[in-house]
């Protein structure tokens, strides 16, 4: 098996995955998921799309991630191992469509106006 290379994105940050036969090791940016994701939320996010198809420990993943912050690299480092995973044994997406792991988060942060202390907050009015 060849190297299957997919990209997640979500809000600004962007993930590469390349994904390879192996023991199961999980490299992100060159550190391990657990020294790297140290929460374990963000370590079961970047997992779920492995427990769900049933490939943990089947699979080495060098994955490399930049932009946004940790929750939203987690979840885009998610989006690409769902894509690698389907585009490995297609009887894979059954399991992750329903799961919405598929599906590219499309949300952003709106931009700050002009006259208005953010994006939607007002500056406060005062009558004097």
């Amino acid at each position: 098996m060849e190297t299957i290379h997919k990209i997640g994105r979500r809000k600004t940050a962007v993930a590469r995955v390349y994904v390879s036969e192996g023991s199961g090791s999980i490299t992100i940016n060159k550190k391990e998921l657990n020294n790297y994701f140290t929460t374990g939320t963000l370590q079961y996010k970047v997992n779920q799309p492995l427990m769900l198809t049933g490939n943990e420990g089947n699979f080495d993943l060098n994955v490399s991630v930049n932009g946004g912050g940790i929750t939203g690299q987690a979840e885009a480092v998610r989006l690409a191992i769902a894509r690698a995973m389907c585009e490995l044994n297609e009887e894979n997406r059954s399991a992750l469509k329903p799961e919405g792991l598929l599906t590219r988060d499309p949300r952003m942060v709106e931009r700050k106006k002009f006259g208005q202390k953010k994006a939607r907050k007002k500056f406060q009015f005062s009558k004097r």
